[in-house]
């Protein structure tokens, strides 16, 4: 499908979010940079840009969106009402990698929240994207900028490599900065609950309402067996997923199997993903999240590495987990689903 322009999607740079702003101003959709993952744009209140955004990505609609906003002074745009707790939150963790699940009000359409009365909103740190909603003073919905279930883009270039025919602009803000999706917590008349692990570590959102009362995601997971859409996006088994079949292992297992993988198959061709490890071996492709073992960098770099060796046509990727608790648990998160058959 033809971008609305009928050309392939213009590459802005910093200077030209103004350019950005008109196309969205005017029906069209695009890539912005957040500190998280490069967004798909549309404006909130434009019912036929958000349906092209869930037709570029061949995305179910039964998977909501989230909503990005200037700052917590918009939540009134798109909310009805915000409980002590969530303003906690608001106050603590935005701008930042942290989306809350509030109700909505009756003006955002049920395209971007499955036909459920409750909507994701969450303030980007990124000093583009907080640019661009204000100049085009207007929410913007933002799932992933690449075709649905695949590895989330943190450069423009892998937005391009997957959207740049089908799509009006990328507005290129450089590599993204924490690299893994927001943490989404759904928040309730009298509990929380962290649906989606994501840039803001669990512990750290306990650490920072220590009196809220914290729910298990099974608790809510019945909402999600019915007719309504999912409660969060990024929580369907298979997601993040690369096209060649990925192992995923224990930690410091990774080039142990890979050996004996090509042992087994002198043939094959075969890539892995580690936190720290080296492996010198023909035929063997290795891609290090962090050489000093920084999940935080770790994080940055996960869908990167994870793109670089998918693009080398392998016959097998083996990954391997990292420890956890903090970020890892978001990164060993993305790499179970992109394992999953």
């Amino acid at each position: 499908m033809p971008g609305a322009s009928g050309r392939v999607a213009e590459r802005l740079s910093p200077a030209q979010v103004s350019r950005a702003a008109e196309l969205l101003r005017t029906g069209g959709i695009g890539a912005f940079p957040t500190e998280t993952v490069y967004g798909l744009g549309a404006d909130l209140f434009q019912p036929a840009a958000i349906a092209r955004v869930f037709a570029v990505k061949g995305r179910p609609h039964f998977d909501p969106l989230i909503v990005h906003l200037a700052g917590p002074h918009w939540l009134e745009r798109v909310v009805q009402s915000v409980s002590p707790v969530a303003q906690e939150l608001a106050r603590r963790f935005w701008p930042g990698p942290l989306t809350l699940i509030l109700p909505k009000r009756e003006e955002v359409t049920e395209l971007v929240t499955a036909g459920l009365p409750s909507v994701g909103v969450r303030v980007p740190d990124h000093p583009l994207a907080i640019e661009l909603l204000q100049q085009l003073d207007s929410p913007l919905v933002g799932p992933s900028a690449n075709l649905f279930g695949q590895i989330s883009p943190t450069t423009a270039t892998h937005v391009l490599d997957q959207l740049e025919s089908t799509i009006d602009f990328v507005l290129d803000g450089g590599p993204c900065r924490v690299g893994v999706e927001s943490s989404v917590v759904l928040v309730g008349d009298d509990s929380l609950t962290l649906l989606r692990p994501g840039g803001v570590p669990y512990e750290v959102l306990r650490a920072a309402v220590p009196q809220s009362r914290w729910l298990p995601r099974e608790e809510v997971a019945g909402h999600e067996s019915g007719s309504l859409g999912l409660l969060s996006p990024g929580t369907l088994p298979r997601h993040y997923a690369p096209r060649t079949p990925l192992d995923l292992v224990a930690a410091g297992e990774a080039v142990p199997q890979a050996q004996r993988w090509r042992a087994e198959h002198p043939d094959h061709r075969v890539g892995v993903l580690t936190l720290r490890g080296r492996i010198d071996r023909p035929g063997v492709w290795v891609e290090t999240l962090s050489a000093t073992g920084d999940l935080v960098e770790a994080a940055g770099r996960l869908f990167a590495c994870l793109r670089r060796l998918d693009a080398l046509g392998l016959d097998r990727l083996i990954a391997e987990r990292v420890p956890t608790p903090g970020l890892g648990h978001a990164i060993n998160d993305r790499l179970e689903r992109a394992a999953r058959r």
